[in-house]
């Protein structure tokens, strides 16, 4: 309406002969008028292709699983419903959608996209329309994700509804995880349950890296486990003192829990070969779920979140050395990388508190102050974003949210969670996260 009352003004000004002023400075308005409304014309185009992209990469992502098993015909059908669903922009025009699949230097997706906008004021120097387009490439014969979950299993997850909610987000994410991947071995997942100790499974009691002996400052499980031959002397230096004979339970009688390796072994994934480097055997009696290595065994790796309880006091600092030694070391067996392939390591760590209980090398007890046992999470954190490895941190509800926002690769990887029930979004978050990590613009 605006325009044609500017319009019907102007033909008054031109026809009207009492004055030469009036049509000039009609005629210098026009250029005027659309150079300014260009401005708004050209953001109405860019909101637009926003929306657009925003439809393409989670349209991708979707039909990438499908691609392979879809004739050309299905693909244009299905590729095409599923963007038109997503994309609700009734301001434009004349939408193309043209799908790609190749398999040429790897299996890929490519959608394109384009489309006009009407303009409304740059008619007025003869641009009726603006071309909206993009294009979206899921490469999937060349990337692929290997992803730690590190749980906090302690006990105070079993308030406020966070266990619950934890398992439910977190088999959201498996899901989301498995839908990413079109071959297995796209996309592996350890979980690693955490307290104070970690359970790396009692089938290992024979495992050379488990040490049951003195482990540098501090006594054994051998020397922590055992019988007197004189029952009145319970404790290991007790019995000795009292020159009778320790006996040590059997190794098969160990729960699978180890605690905290000598320093500073336990911020790093070094291989455990000689006495310092290897795991020390505890019998902790709130021994967590037994952690998993790598895999894309789906449903074991759902059962393995159902095994999960929370026990126990909070030692983040192993939590992460065990991500950590999951994705790139032994004694996990850890997967093979091909060459013609580019590989996303990473981490995702939750936890509800402060730390509140490790293993001290140097004094032979075990520390209960946080500040302490922060430093040393925060020199695992430091160890592992040295090599690459992202990290996402989760603080549910209490924690350290400096040490845990300090943690975290960046700023957006750090989600502080303030209800339980917010968790099934922000591992949902995450996730879309990972699998856009396959995506190429």
């Amino acid at each position: 309406m605006l325009l044609r009352s500017f319009l019907q003004d102007l033909r008054g000004f031109l026809h009207d002969r009492r004055g030469a002023v009036a049509p000039i400075f009609a005629l210098a308005i026009i250029p005027v008028i659309g150079l300014v409304g260009a401005a708004v014309d050209y953001s109405r185009a860019n909101s637009t292709r926003t929306s657009m992209l925003a439809a393409l990469d989670a349209t991708s992502l979707a039909m990438a699983k499908l691609a392979p098993t879809l004739t050309q015909t299905q693909l244009q059908t299905q590729t095409s419903a599923n963007f038109l669903a997503q994309f609700t922009r009734p301001d434009a025009k004349n939408v193309v959608i043209t799908p790609a699949y190749t398999t040429s230097g790897g299996s890929q997706l490519t959608i394109a996209v384009s489309s006009s906008v009407d303009t409304a004021f740059m008619r007025l120097i003869g641009v009726s329309s603006l071309n909206v387009g993009a294009s979206s490439t899921v490469k999937w014969g060349n990337s692929r994700l290997r992803v730690a979950l590190v749980l906090d299993n302690t006990g105070s997850m079993a308030s406020a509804g966070k266990i619950d909610a934890l398992k439910s987000a977190s088999k959201s994410l498996l899901k989301q995880l498995k839908d990413a991947a079109t071959s297995n071995g796209d996309v592996y997942v350890s979980i690693i349950p955490f307290n104070k100790d970690v359970n790396v499974g009692k089938s290992n009691y024979s495992q050379t890296w488990v040490d049951f002996q003195d482990h540098a400052l501090y006594e054994g499980w051998d020397k922590v486990n055992g019988t007197c031959s004189n029952s009145n002397f319970p404790l290991y230096a007790d019995c000795i003192d009292k020159n009778k004979t320790w006996t040590p339970n059997s190794h098969t009688t160990w729960n699978g829990c180890v605690t905290d390796r000598d320093q500073n072994y336990d911020t790093t994934n070094t291989t455990p070969t000689s006495s310092a480097t290897r795991f020390p055997a505890e019998q902790y009696d709130k021994c967590p779920a037994e952690l998993l290595g790598l895999s894309y065994d789906w449903t074991a790796l759902n059962s393995k979140i159902d095994d999960m309880t929370p026990d126990g006091n909070t030692n983040q600092t192993i939590g992460l050395q065990w991500g950590f030694q999951s994705l790139t070391a032994s004694p996990f067996t850890i997967p093979a990388k091909d060459a013609n392939y580019t590989y996303n390591e990473i981490i995702i760590l939750l936890t509800d508190g402060e730390n509140t209980e490790a293993w001290n090398n140097s004094n032979n007890t075990k520390i209960t102050f946080s500040s302490t046992i922060d430093a040393r999470t925060a020199t695992a954190c430091a160890n592992i974003k040295s090599t690459n490895i992202k990290i996402y941190t989760v603080r549910v509800i209490d924690g350290n949210s400096s040490l845990l926002q300090a943690c975290a690769t960046n700023p957006t990887m750090y989600y502080d969670v303030q209800q339980a029930s917010e968790l099934n979004s922000v591992f949902t978050s995450i996730a879309q996260k990972l699998a856009t990590l396959r995506i190429s613009k």
